[in-house]
């Protein structure tokens, strides 16, 4: 068991039963369960979090070709104006490039394409029928010239961003993540202070069930995982998992993993299979999931250990899966011990 470190103690719900909600967004499924304070109807409550939803899915998708991001993709060379909103996730996403150097990126649609996970779809076959073609160094190379968050420009006073002609900026790696951030704070706004909030198998819960007890939810785990099944109290926190197993491909004997290493314009292939990260945000958790994965099985676990980041690797290795658990991540399990 995972307990929260960080010594808050909940105040007591506003009611005694709970409301589930679920629904279908950003090509998955979301889910929410919550305290109904006094005046918050089920109806207004689904309103609110289904209205927050389609907000993030116009903004942020790069599968909706109307969405912000998508019209700004697909813009000739130029300035051009965003929204506040889009401003907003855009500059914290790029503080985390920078913060990882590059091993979490908003821009490597490109890339993302290319390798087929963006929305131009899968890889085409290879001659012979039997799997998908691989790029050739010639594209690689192509792509990164028009990738990498060191290549995006802003003109602050304007609120804009340079579009080079053919930058495509990707924010799978945050998406989810604010989409649950935003519902758990509109939620948290109504007077919804106890919920649970999920999209795509990330999460962030707030406060407590109307029993007292948190918001339990078991880990993903990486198939075959060496660890022991593992619960997390989610209070007043967040967890998101990056996996190689989630969405890949096999091409001649070699599995291709949907997460793109901007360093060397590949997929990574650095033995780690998944990491966790519990944090105080799921967009935090999710962007760091992605970042510690990139940077590999020792530069990962020595950056969360320095940045007090609880975080959990399963590498592979020739002796089979291995678990790797940061200092703040082994705090929590002493916790729940």
């Amino acid at each position: 068991m995972l307990i929260p470190t960080h010594g808050r103690r909940p105040g007591p719900p506003p009611g005694a039963g709970i409301e589930d909600f679920a629904g279908e967004t950003m090509g998955t499924t979301w889910s929410v369960r919550l305290v109904p304070p006094p005046g918050l109807g089920r109806e207004a409550a689904r309103s609110a979090i289904e209205a927050e939803l389609t907000r993030i899915v116009a903004l942020f998708s790069h599968w909706d070709p109307r969405s912000e991001l998508s019209r700004l993709n697909a813009a000739p060379p130029g300035f051009w104006a965003v929204s506040e909103p889009f401003w907003e996730l855009l500059n914290k996403a790029m503080d985390l490039a920078d913060d990882t150097n590059g091993a979490f990126d908003p821009a490597l649609g490109a890339l993302v394409d290319l390798w087929g996970f963006g929305p131009p779809g899968p890889r085409p076959l290879n001659a012979f029928g039997t799997g998908p073609t691989v790029p050739f160094d010639e594209e690689i190379a192509a792509a990164r010239a028009l990738s990498g968050w060191g290549i995006v420009r802003f003109n602050r006073d304007a609120r804009a961003v340079q579009q080079l002609g053919g930058v495509k900026l990707d924010f799978s790696g945050v998406a989810k993540g604010h989409a649950v951030d935003r519902v758990s704070e509109r939620l948290t706004a109504l007077g919804a202070t106890h919920h649970l909030v999920e999209i795509g198998g990330e999460l962030r819960g707030a406060g407590v069930k109307p029993d007292g007890q948190p918001w339990w939810v078991e880990l993903q785990q990486a198939p075959d995982a060496p660890g022991p099944r593992t619960v997390a109290a989610l209070f007043d926190l967040a967890v998101a998992t990056s996996g190689d197993w989630v969405r890949a491909y096999e091409a001649w004997g070699q599995t291709y993993s949907h997460t793109i290493d901007g360093r060397t314009g590949r997929p990574v292939d650095n033995g780690v299979a998944s990491v966790t990260v519990l944090a105080g945000t799921a967009m935090y958790a999710d962007a760091m999931a992605t970042a510690l994965t990139v940077m590999g099985p020792r530069e990962g676990p020595d950056y969360a250990d320095a940045l007090n980041i609880a975080a959990a690797f399963v590498v592979r290795g020739e002796d089979g899966l291995t678990e790797v658990v940061s200092p703040a991540f082994a705090a929590m399990l002493t916790e729940g011990a």
